[in-house]
């Protein structure tokens, strides 16, 4: 009978060279926590299931355990076969090689989850292809790539230099580009999360990072560009193997004026109301100092925005140059007067930096 046989499973290298959607068949609280970038969740469990199946397990045994998985699973059978039909119609997804798989699929550790969900796709006629060793496997894979040795280069700047504007204006022209503070959903301050939506988990940053990477390795780049950040964006922490590599690197440090800096601050930041401002304000007001605390609280009272980060920028400046000084590698730039778009194509032109053979696009953190 059609779709009774068993699946080979294939390994983490051969998996990803497949065509055909991912599927993540965990539970939701697994796939929140860290999934592979771009996979669609259809869990065979939800998070109260998969808890009382494992339990079972400890308590009664293994075939205890699948009499009580089959009893969540029965009245699911005919909706997941339906959605896993109709990932295998994705236009997006279609290819020309006829022996492609229709789906990737895989679980926590490619066990009797994802096998039972390939055996329904080969019922619906689909062509299901299991990862060996599931998402623990993916894991081990992610790891790896931070212990490669990467051609890193930084970009650095003093606070409103618009760095991150800058490196997305490289990648439109061909630079292999991290996007550090994209793939966090955040920019790195105590101001960094406004107005952008929640982080990433740590594990699923180290996933972004990794196929990233890949990306770039993929293009043939000869140098991969990040912003100089410290080891964490947020509460993202950049794996310790990959910011000790960022922490040897070469820096391009791009100067603008104080006006420039105040007015790119002012747009990205302006926007956020007083009260976000006040709060993220009173975060750093240790740091900050009595003085300037009530400098930059007293201006965003007023709605001055201008005057409230001149308050602040002392202070993220010494911290910049302290860090600065410690960098081994270190050419400067100036780029005042100059927009982000002139800016990038400068910086290509006099060789600065380079574009990739075959550019690939900036991931965000999907």
């Amino acid at each position: 009978m059609s779709g009774m046989g068993t699946h080979t499973p294939y390994s983490i290298e051969r998996f990803r060279q497949a065509n055909g959607p991912v599927v993540d068949v965990r539970s939701p609280a697994e796939f929140n926590k860290g999934h592979w970038p771009g996979a669609i969740n259809l869990a065979l469990f939800s998070d109260e299931q998969r808890a009382a199946v494992g339990i079972t397990y400890k308590k009664k045994g293994r075939q205890q355990a699948i009499k009580l998985g089959l009893e969540f699973t029965g009245p699911k059978l005919s909706g997941l076969a339906e959605a896993l039909v109709n990932l295998s119609r994705d236009p997006t997804t279609e290819s020309e090689d006829t022996s492609a798989s229709d789906l990737r699929i895989y679980c926590w550790r490619g066990g009797m989850r994802s096998a039972s969900v390939a055996w329904l796709a080969g019922l619906v006629d689909l062509k299901p292809l299991l990862l060996e060793g599931g998402y623990k496997s993916y894991r081990r894979w992610v790891l790896q790539q931070f212990e490669q040795t990467w051609p890193l280069r930084l970009l650095g700047g003093r606070t409103g230099t618009g760095k991150t504007d800058l490196l997305i204006a490289m990648a439109q022209r061909g630079v292999a580009v991290v996007n550090l503070e994209g793939l966090a959903n955040h920019r790195g301050s105590s101001f960094g999360g406004l107005g952008l939506p929640p982080q990433p988990s740590t594990e699923h940053y180290e996933n972004l990072l990794a196929e990233c990477l890949q990306r770039c390795q993929n293009s043939s780049a000869d140098e991969i560009w990040l912003e100089a950040e410290s080891s964490q964006v947020g509460r993202c922490r950049i794996p310790r193997a990959l910011f000790h590599q960022m922490q040897m690197a070469p820096v391009l440090e791009i100067n603008r004026s104080l006006d420039e800096r105040v007015a790119q601050l002012v747009d990205v930041y302006g926007q956020h109301g007083r009260e976000s401002l006040q709060e993220a304000t009173q975060r750093i007001s240790r740091r900050l100092g009595p003085q300037r605390t009530r400098q930059a609280l007293d201006a965003i009272a007023l709605g001055d925005w201008d005057q409230a980060c001149r308050a602040m920028l002392d202070y993220y400046d010494r911290c910049y140059d302290y860090e600065l000084s410690r960098t081994l590698q270190r050419q400067s730039v100036d780029l005042c007067g100059l927009n982000t778009t002139k800016a990038a194509e400068m910086l290509i032109e006099r060789e600065l930096v380079r574009s990739s053979p075959k550019p690939q696009l900036v991931m965000d953190s999907t």
